[in-house]
């Protein structure tokens, strides 16, 4: 029984079937923007396989909360019922995982040459994980040890309130509740949140998060300054979340974002502020930090989830 995996991102979404090894082959990415639902953009991927290798069941990760049978996306318009795209796609069976909970089902299948550890801090085995990671939005996931094997547990960690450490976050901050009524950690840290990030801190016209890293990359002292500011925020939300769920296994950090600026990254503030907790400042300094610089981190989940491994 071929298995169709999807990873269903806000901007792209990445395809592929497991292989007899368990393994996700036959990638391909597509743009969402290229197709009117997720219907159709599946259907491209299936009829491009194999007669022979039509998948009947599928699992996918999507970018948005998982609770029930209908879904909506948040950073596209998409909607769909679970049961309706199983119809149209002529599964027998298909689960649906939100995409950090399938993130977060693969961090212990990546290999070493797939994660980049960024500070000091020495994972501990058998004790809770987590990951977050900004995209097209921020993902948060946290992967728990139980008598039967590990067990995912998503939400929606990417809303929480995101704190001001120093006095000008906290101007900044306080300038988007002004403007939107809530400065969620989402709002800064993700794409778009990049964009917004240099637009308030500047005062100037906004430009993309590409535009924004080809002038850092250039020495513009003020893209430079995003940037930082933009890490830093990310290690606050990170020490946050390693300190909820005892984190002794390892913070991971996917997404689409960090990966392309991995030198940036390790150099950045990140790690300081991941460690400045006062009294948990040791603590924190336990807790190893890893970028994950595999190119379909999710989908090793998905696969992982769709054998039950």
């Amino acid at each position: 029984m071929t298995c169709l995996l999807a990873d269903i991102g806000g901007t792209n979404t990445r395809c592929a079937i497991v292989a007899a090894n368990g393994l996700p082959v036959s990638i391909e990415v597509f743009e969402n923007r290229c197709f009117k639902t997720l219907s159709e953009l599946l259907k491209r991927y299936i009829e491009s396989l194999p007669a022979d290798n039509k998948p009947t069941c599928g699992r996918f990760a999507v970018a948005a909360p998982i609770r029930g049978d209908a879904v909506q996306m948040i950073n596209i318009d998409w909607q769909f019922s679970t049961k309706s795209l199983r119809q149209s796609l002529g599964m027998q069976q298909l689960q649906l995982l939100n995409d950090f909970e399938a993130l977060a089902i693969g961090l212990p299948y990546l290999q070493p040459a797939e994660i980049r550890q960024v500070g000091d801090g020495n994972a501990a085995a058998n004790q809770p994980k987590a990951v977050l990671g900004p995209g097209t939005g921020l993902g948060v996931a946290s992967l728990i040890p139980t008598s039967n094997g590990w067990q995912a547990i998503s939400g929606e960690g990417g809303h929480v309130t995101l704190p001001g450490v120093t006095p000008k976050e906290a101007e900044l901050i306080q300038q988007l509740r002004e403007r939107f009524g809530h400065c969620s950690a989402e709002r800064l840290i993700s794409g778009p949140g990049l964009e917004l990030l240099h637009a308030t801190l500047h005062g100037s016209a906004a430009i993309t998060a590409a535009e924004i890293a080809a002038l850092s990359e250039a020495g513009d002292a003020h893209a430079q300054e995003t940037f930082n500011l933009f890490f830093e925020l990310l290690g606050t939300v990170a020490a946050n979340l390693a300190l909820t769920v005892g984190a002794f296994g390892g913070v991971y950090i996917g997404g689409g974002i960090i990966p392309r600026h991995a030198e940036r990254f390790a150099a950045s503030g990140f790690r300081q502020r991941f460690e400045a907790k006062g009294r948990y400042g040791d603590y924190l300094k336990s807790i190893p930090t890893y970028l994950i610089i595999s190119d379909h981190p999710t989908l090793t989940g998905l696969a992982a989830a769709a054998t039950g491994n």
